[in-house]
């Protein structure tokens, strides 16, 4: 594997801007008499500006004159200055009406989009915005059914004169605008009654199939365990509500967020930044509500056995696995300013705590000194002047803008580390990453990287009359100190067939690497550009290299690689890259002049078969216990499939005593739908066992 050597500093701020170019905002009111003068190749930095007294309640009358901003120290010209009034308290003659319970629906879910502001519009002067967003997407339906009955009593008893409430959904294929901000209620509640099972042709359903209109990502596998899509749809969200200057709120509903192994931190931070960005404030509902469960489960389902039944095991994994689902609503809420609603049966709570965070504000723009598009973060100061003492509560800072253009060689270069230093990641192509490792000697594990990319969102390009793309990859992997202990930086070249090129709409290009490193924790952050259109993919995610030397209790296993190829080392479809030299001499994916490829996405056909790859290790030991090894398929709590026992008695012949366990089984057994894969690894003589889990799909 070539290595290009450089050091970089990244540091991750969760903070952000609204950036708005000066032609979207169009001509307001302002500080003083005179018209809006706008300036070409400026950006107007909007903020706004909560002033309460010592009691908490708004602060009104000021001026623009009483108010100084600085941005990184340097002192800012105010342009743009208004004040939005809101009610403190909802109007009880409206919050107190009734409604009938059966509003008709309308006869087909309209779809529109969020009208940006035009100039002199001041429709949106003190009203209250507020989103709801449904997502769908991972849902299921009970729960879908208390979120629409949580907006319709919320609009049907709390809401205000000053309200004005949009409608959102996602459900896998996009973002979806079904009522632009209005204040109809009778409108409102009537959309919501489309979206009840079974009340229109765009009715609920938790179909995973793609329909090509995911932000043009349309590879079905990366729909499938793929948190980024949700986060991905809204951050779409954000940025269609940034089109209005008024501080928006964004009412999410969701059945928990949960990030696992094949989803992308940046993302999430990129969608952080960007609602951040557009003034908007997520306020994230679990729609589950209050969840008490059994500490092994319900009488629904089957006892899990084994002794993570007796030593606490089982109970702490599910408590853990239901935290984790709701860690990211939490993180992308309390990120931008909002609040998470949590183990609450009245979900309409949650939106009535969003409507009263809005108070009385003043909506402050300035065209900043610093014209410069370098992505880096600036502070934003505001005060108050002639000694006046209040409270104030606005943005800290954003990241400037960063654009890329048409470079040179050695500018491409410096775009791609540029790229890889900014705190703000970019998100434009779809980025799908497994890392797994391997035990080369008692000090070094063999960390493989596999990296997918939807062959839908890389554009082809003739070079000699052959089809080929251009990919650039660059990545460093940093340990908890923040020092980097590896990179790498690739060029690929993908020469395709006639055949293979036409495919390349459906299959997705994979890349692989590796590192070798010390047991530790780690944070990689890798790149992926397309050198055609110069569209750039991130993916950051932590990890963890344990020291199986200290691993005493359960049988010492590596990571497990579920895979249904194997293909040789110069197919160009699925193994873009190449020279990796010692790489692939240490790698244990690569054997007999084939490589298996970890399926990253965990979806397979029903018509292939499964591969299921790892090494057991038993170090220490004077001679080579047997080991006895399973596949196990669950549907839920119910067994679907189980291979017959594997018996392994040989190991390699190094100081590890490496055991190789592989399976191969046909999925044809299996119906499609998703299911748990469980690898079951037993030592009889040492009374010691290891187990490993993942979700997967089997697809027609």
């Amino acid at each position: 594997m070539a290595h290009s050597l450089f050091w970089l500093l990244a540091s991750l701020l969760a903070s952000g801007f609204w950036l708005l170019s000066a032609q979207q905002i169009g001509q307001n009111t302002t500080a003083s008499s005179t018209s809006a003068t706008f300036q070409a190749n400026t950006q107007l930095v909007i903020e706004t500006v909560t002033v309460k007294d010592k009691n908490g309640n708004p602060v009104e009358g000021l001026t623009v004159n009483d108010f100084t901003v600085t941005e990184d120290g340097a002192p800012q010209t105010i342009k743009f200055f208004e004040f939005q009034k809101l009610p403190a308290a909802p109007d009880p003659a409206r919050t107190l009406e009734q409604r009938p319970a059966d509003v008709a629906p309308l006869p087909k879910l309209p779809h529109t989009q969020i009208e940006p502001e035009k100039p002199g519009d001041v429709r949106y002067r003190d009203r209250r915005l507020l989103a709801i967003y449904f997502d769908l997407s991972a849902m299921p339906i009970g729960d879908q059914l208390r979120a629409f009955d949580a907006a319709r009593k919320f609009i049907l008893t709390q809401m205000t004169p000053a309200d004005l409430i949009a409608l959102m959904e996602y459900q896998g294929g996009g973002v979806q605008v079904l009522q632009d901000f209005t204040d109809d209620r009778d409108r409102l509640l009537s959309i919501i009654g489309t979206l009840v099972v079974g009340e229109d042709e765009n009715a609920i359903t938790n179909d995973p199939a793609d329909t090509g209109a995911a932000f043009g990502q349309d590879d079905a596998e990366f729909n499938i365990f793929n948190t980024d899509r949700q986060l991905s749809a809204l951050q779409t969200a954000a940025r269609m509500l940034g089109q209005l200057n008024e501080k928006k709120a964004l009412l999410y509903f969701a059945s928990g967020l949960r990030l696992n192994g094949v989803d992308n931190q940046a993302q999430l931070h990129s969608t952080i930044n960007a609602a951040i960005r557009a003034g908007v404030t997520l306020w994230a509902i679990d729609a589950r509500g209050l969840v008490a469960e059994a500490p092994l489960g319900d009488a629904t389902r089957g006892s899990p056995g084994g002794l993570s039944m007796y030593n606490g095991a089982a109970a702490l994994a599910r408590t853990s696995n239901f935290q984790r689902s709701q860690d990211t609503l939490w993180a992308l809420a309390a990120d931008t300013g909002g609040k998470a609603l949590l183990d609450y049966n009245d979900l309409t709570r949650g939106m009535v705590e969003a409507q009263r965070a809005f108070s009385s504000y003043y909506v402050i723009g300035y065209y900043t000194t610093n014209a410069t598009l370098n992505g880096k973060f600036r502070r934003v100061k505001i005060a108050l002047n002639g000694g006046l003492m209040a409270s104030l509560d606005y943005r800290q800072g954003y990241f400037a803008g960063k654009t890329f253009g048409k470079f040179t060689t050695a500018e491409k270069e410096r775009q791609l580390e540029d790229a890889l230093m900014l705190p703000d990641p970019v998100t434009e192509l779809t980025i799908a990453l497994e890392l797994d490792y391997f035990q080369l000697n008692r000090a070094e594990y063999f960390v493989p990287l596999v990296v997918k990319i939807p062959g839908s969102e890389l554009a082809l390009a003739k070079k000699g009359g052959a089809e080929r793309t251009l990919l650039d990859f660059i990545g460093e992997v940093k340990d908890e100190f923040g020092t980097t202990v590896s990179n790498v930086r690739d060029k690929v070249d993908i020469r395709l067939s006639d055949s293979t090129a036409a495919e390349l709409a459906t299959r997705p290009i994979q890349y692989d690497t590796g590192f070798t490193l010390l047991p530790g924790k780690y944070k990689l952050k890798f790149l992926a550009r397309d050198d055609e259109t110069g569209r750039i993919g991130t993916f950051e995610t932590p990890f963890v290299i344990p020291n199986l030397n200290k691993e005493d209790k359960r049988v010492t296993i590596s990571s497990v690689v579920l895979s249904s190829q194997r293909v040789d080392l110069k197919e160009a479809l699925f193994n873009a890259a190449k020279d990796k030299g010692q790489a692939e001499s240490v790698n244990p994916l690569v054997q007999e002049g084939q490589k298996l490829i970890p399926s990253v996405t965990r979806v397979f056909r029903k018509g292939r078969d499964l591969f299921v790859y790892l090494q057991a290790y038993e170090q220490g030991a004077e001679a080579v216990q047997p080991l006895v090894a399973f596949v196990t398929f669950y549907r839920g709590q119910t067994k679907a499939f189980e291979t017959a026992p594997l018996q392994v008695s040989e190991a390699l012949s190094n100081r590890l005593k490496t055991m190789p366990l592989k399976f191969s089984l046909p999925l044809g057994r299996l119906s499609v739908g998703a299911y748990t894969c469980q690898v079951t690894v037993l030592n009889p003589a040492a009374q010691k066992a290891a187990f490993w889990q993942a979700p997967i799909m089997v697809v027609p």
